[in-house]
């Protein structure tokens, strides 16, 4: 089993985007009973919130269900459970920095590290804008998750090559 936890600063726009997306494409590619997801924010603003009703209709559009996720804070117990912990962002990852042991530091990262398509290194925010720019965060996630899935599959045959 590997363990995903996707984070921004609310939960509500652009980690759950990531959550519900992985977690389409998970499905799509059979790895769903191996890989887990899930989303927290930095903040606890908007916590047991559905995620932004912005998101959710770019998500749909899309053929992607963001209904069920309700929004949480990350917790210190998510740094030892999941295995990568990935920030939309630099802000978020310093943050994660700041509560993460020395030694699980490694966990942490910025999700679009696994980006192909775009040059970026974080995931804009686009809860203060018009609407458009959650559409720019689909395309986005959508690629990184593609990367993402990959890295994932390599990973698990590493893992059971090493048992």
């Amino acid at each position: 089993m590997i363990r995903l936890l996707f984070v921004c600063t609310g939960n509500i726009c652009r980690s759950p985007t990531a959550e519900g997306v992985f977690r389409h494409m998970m499905n799509e590619k059979k790895i769903d009973s191996w890989v887990e997801v899930a989303s927290a924010g930095t903040h606890g603003y908007h916590v047991g919130e559905a995620p932004d009703q912005r998101a959710q209709r770019a998500a749909i559009r899309r053929g992607y269900d963001l209904s069920r996720i309700r929004a949480r804070k990350v917790v210190p117990q998510d740094l030892d459970y999941f295995d990568m912990i990935l920030a939309m962002d630099r802000n978020a990852l310093e943050l994660l920095r700041l509560i993460c042991p020395m030694e699980q530091q490694g966990r942490l990262g910025l999700f679009m590290e696994y980006s192909d398509a775009f040059g970026e290194d974080e995931v804009p925010d686009p809860y203060y804008g018009s609407g458009e720019g959650f559409d720019l965060v689909l395309d986005m996630v959508e690629d990184a998750s593609r990367g993402l899935i990959d890295r994932v599959k390599e990973r698990s045959v590493l893992i059971q090559k090493n048992r």
